[in-house]
């Protein structure tokens, strides 16, 4: 019984400090892109906007992941270790962004989030994140 009352507080630490940094995430591309996320996405159907938020999501899902099956049985190092790099994760997404920024013209949140569809730069974004997610993950492991 002892077992399944610390796994279960386990579960829920990770779970609360995953959900944190997916909030943190959608923080990252609230303050990359013009305008109001969840208005844009939910109220407009902004697709280049759910686009971007979603592979930041997953990024950050699979790093979170990643820190937690590689973590060793000690839960506050775990945690710990979970949180740091899934904020060395995120800055270095936020990086990538404006590296890619620097380099095409205009100003590539506005470009991401103008319009009904997707603008193309907005899969190039998106993959930039997963692949820094996959190379943090990578890191971890």
């Amino acid at each position: 019984m002892n077992d399944i009352l610390h796994e279960g507080g386990a579960t829920l630490a990770y779970g609360a400090l995953g959900i944190a940094l997916m909030a943190l995430g959608y923080l990252v591309v609230e303050v990359t892109t013009p305008g109001r996320l969840g208005h844009q996405i939910w109220e407009e159907g902004n697709r280049g906007a759910a686009l971007l938020l979603s592979a930041k999501l997953i990024g950050v899902g699979a790093i979170v992941t990643t820190a937690i099956v590689t973590s060793d049985s000690d839960l506050s190092q775990g945690l710990t270790d979970t949180a740091v790099y899934g904020l060395m994760g995120m800055v270095l997404m936020v990086v990538a962004f404006y590296l890619l920024d620097l380099i095409t013209p205009g100003k590539l949140g506005a470009t991401l989030v103008d319009g009904d569809s997707v603008h193309a730069a907005g899969w190039v974004v998106a993959a930039a994140d997963l692949a820094v997610a996959a190379i943090v993950a990578g890191a971890v492991s």
